[in-house]
């Protein structure tokens, strides 16, 4: 069997979005004749665990964990934010920052590039130098955020000159908080080298999103984009009941550069126009949610309608999924809103719900919904069309027929995006 070595900072039994790429990749990775080698800290520092993606490791993987320095136990102290409300991959000064945050945000920003998991890049070099004497193997991935991971890449390209595949399930200078960053000209510049020169320098760079690559080409030509996806195996095969109530579900980190406002005026508009609407709905939120929101969804008057459900396990969650009446998908208003194409999405795709997506109506999240026919798109500010498309969807919901009819959404599922991937590491272990 073939070796890849995997550098990923997320791994179970850590929780969130970013350990499931690459957990999923190295489920069917053995049945397509590669043998996921995953090297990992052996203390990362993270707020959510979720033991129940342990079971998605296939017993071909081999695990190899070092210790990690990271400065998040000291912010944590030094903040007056919580550690579960420090950003994972950054420190987010955020709305009206006290001056220690602010401090924070900087130091962070301008000391510790390209994020604060780069003290283990140079002992992680050493480390796997010594190990892939010993134990060869045919190529190398890098899964960034956060992007230090890529730095060790580097080095061993440099070094040993492995076949190497940078992976980014997000981008770089491109990320939507980066003009929050409040750096200085000299580490805007740091960024950008290393951003150069490990796109330039990788044999292969995989992206998860379009404008990723779109922006990547500049540095590199060979640019492959491999979308997350879903995992049939984590879906009920047959028909589930749906909620009782008329549930808008969003399952998932929602903070306040998400907030969409505009839809929580639109239903407290049609409550005090239909009583009996708020008598039936229910905004279901699943996961970690920013106090601004809960506030803003109160102010309006919809406390009684609002269910805050808090973290629920991996493996629950795509249960929520298929029962909730509509799911709510949002994109933070931001100038690469246009371009991203959130993880979640391919989930929802599979739940077989109708998605209620705000985000650019001409954006690439919008344009998969639209193929699929699993939805509709609603820009930000939008207000007329969304209220007509919540009174329809409410009066299929009165009806028993609120469904969709989903095409081809097939050529998301995580096992097939892994034939794509081997692909991929078929054609560079041969060149």
């Amino acid at each position: 069997m073939k070796r890849v070595l995997i550098i990923t900072y997320y791994w179970v039994p850590m929780g969130g979005s970013g350990v499931q790429r690459w957990v999923k990749f190295s489920k069917y990775l053995p049945e397509n004749g590669w043998q996921p080698v995953i090297y990992t800290p052996s203390n990362p520092d993270f707020p959510l665990k979720d033991e129940s993606l342990l079971s998605d490791v296939p017993a071909e993987c081999e695990i190899i964990k070092q210790p990690i320095w990271e400065p998040y136990r000291i912010a944590s102290l030094i903040s007056n934010k919580k550690r579960k409300d420090l950003e994972v991959d950054n420190f987010r000064a955020g709305k009206n920052p006290s001056m220690k945050d602010k401090l924070m945000n900087y130091v962070r920003s301008n000391f510790f590039i390209p994020d604060p998991r780069v003290f283990w890049v140079k002992k992680s070099i050493k480390f796997l130098m010594e190990y892939l004497k010993e134990n060869p193997v045919d190529v190398v991935v890098t899964n960034g955020t956060p992007h230090s991971m890529h730095l060790i890449g580097l080095g061993l390209k440099e070094k040993l000159g492995v076949k190497w595949v940078a992976d980014f399930r997000d981008p770089w200078t491109k990320i939507d908080f980066y003009y929050t960053l409040n750096l200085t000209k000299k580490s805007d510049q740091k960024h950008r080298r290393l951003e150069k020169e490990v796109v330039s320098k990788a044999d292969v760079v995989t992206v998860a999103w379009d404008a990723i690559r779109d922006d990547f080409l500049k540095y590199n030509k060979n640019i492959q984009v491999i979308t997350n996806g879903y995992d049939v195996s984590n879906f009920s095969q047959s028909n589930v009941p749906l909620d009782k109530k008329f549930t808008i579900a969003h399952i998932g980190l929602l903070n306040a550069d998400r907030n969409p406002t505009k839809l929580w005026k639109v239903l407290k508009k049609i409550g005090e126009e239909r009583p009996a609407f708020l008598n039936d709905l229910e905004i279901k939120l699943i996961g970690n949610v920013e106090r601004k929101i809960i506030d803003s969804i109160k102010t309006l008057g919809l406390e009684s309608q609002l269910n805050l459900v808090g973290y629920v396990p991996h493996s629950e969650v795509h249960g929520i999924q298929q029962v909730s009446q509509i799911l709510l998908l949002v994109v933070s208003d931001t100038p690469i809103a246009k371009g991203m194409v959130v993880g979640k999405l391919f989930e929802y795709l599979k739940a077989q719900r109708p998605i209620l997506a705000i985000c650019p109506e001409d954006g690439s999240l919008a344009k998969i919904i639209n193929e699929t026919q699993t939805g509709e798109a609603f820009d930000y500010q939008e207000e007329t069309r969304l209220e007509q498309y919540i009174l329809n969807a409410y009066t299929q919901y009165k009806n028993g027929t609120l469904s969709i009819n989903p095409q081809g959404i097939e050529k998301y599922s995580r096992k097939n995006l892994t034939k794509d991937l081997v692909q991929i590491f078929e054609k560079l272990k041969m060149s």
